[in-house]
């Protein structure tokens, strides 16, 4: 499988494979042609109390990833999982995320689940 996560603000570049946004929420000031997105499942991303509870900056990268994997666990989100999953097993995919620090985002977490 190959799995990465890029920012969705870098330009596509020809080996990014399918590109799936893992945002919640479209990237501001980025027209839809710019950032040529292939698949949008907005449910896999992290509940809104999740994501502003990390972004306060009180919790750790640790404590989010746990609570995420918990949220995916969840059986219509976990086949949305299964499908990029699935799409991966076919060629390479591309996590994409507004995040200012891909490695720490929700973003990263998915990779790792995907086999990234």
């Amino acid at each position: 499988m190959s799995v990465r996560v890029r920012r969705v603000y870098e330009p596509p570049e020809p080996d990014d494979g399918v590109r799936v946004l893992v945002d919640r929420l479209w990237p501001r000031g980025l027209s839809k042609d710019a950032a040529q997105v292939d698949e949008w499942p907005k449910a896999l991303t992290p509940s809104t109390e999740l994501r502003r509870w990390y972004h306060a900056g009180e919790a750790s990268f640790e404590e989010f990833r746990r609570r995420y994997e918990a949220e995916l666990a969840d059986p219509e989100v976990a086949e949305l999982l299964d499908h990029v999953r699935e799409l991966a097993g076919k060629g390479a995919v591309t996590l994409l995320t507004a995040a200012k620090v891909p490695e720490e985002s929700h973003a990263a977490v998915l990779a790792r689940l995907l086999g990234a």
